[in-house]
């Protein structure tokens, strides 16, 4: 083999070495949920239905009666989908936002009794942590932050323990996340539609 040839062989390797570390790494990273959401501290930051702006519509549940009655959109990274499309898990870095609507009722050439959205009045926050970055932060656990913001000051979370204000709700779900995933269609990798690249569904009620 002639030297030139072997020093062909040489670069082209620590070319392809290069690039599968970077693509490593780049699986690694963790989505900008952190960016957008938390700061240094573990402290959440949040600015009401601006913060659902440039995510994808996840899905929504309709809730017709009680305290949690209404419509509930749930928002994340188009990033996260198609993770989770391709791997069964959500990344670090997940942002799931719930924004909870009050609806009214009427009769519509659609039919009697129709359910339709008004304004958003509360919003609950996840954010995926693999890492376990804020251990003695008590909204910060079983792999995720927590918060909640009601409408009247929505820069303000109103949650202080996950295992009080959260986990209630969330316990069935403990075996996938702690997230209702059966509800959310797009995670699933055989769903008929495109990958998701833009927000599509409702907007965030005003």
């Amino acid at each position: 083999m002639s030297k030139s040839l072997s020093l062909a062989i040489a670069w082209l390797l620590l070319f392809l070495l290069a690039a599968a570390s970077a693509e490593r790494n780049a699986h690694d990273a963790p989505l900008d949920g952190f960016e957008r959401f938390v700061e240094a501290d573990g402290r959440f930051r949040f600015a009401g239905v601006d913060s659902t702006a440039s995510l994808r519509h996840l899905g929504s549940w309709f809730v017709p009666e009680g305290e949690a009655s209404g419509f509930h959109h749930v928002y994340t990274q188009p990033e996260a989908i198609a993770a989770y499309r391709a791997t069964g898990r959500f990344p670090d870095g997940t942002a799931l936002v719930k924004e909870i609507v009050s609806h009214r009722r009427g009769s519509y050439t659609t039919g009697a009794n129709v359910a339709s959205g008004t304004t958003a009045r509360r919003w609950f926050l996840m954010v995926k942590d693999e890492r376990g970055r804020f251990p003695n932060d008590p909204l910060w656990g079983e792999g995720w932050g927590w918060a909640l913001f009601e409408s009247d000051d929505p820069t303000r979370n109103v949650a202080s323990d996950l295992r009080v204000d959260c986990l209630g709700c969330h316990a069935p779900a403990a075996a996938s996340d702690w997230v209702y995933v059966e509800g959310y269609p797009a995670l699933r990798p055989d769903d008929p539609r495109s990958e998701p690249t833009s927000r599509r569904g409702p907007p965030p009620s005003r």
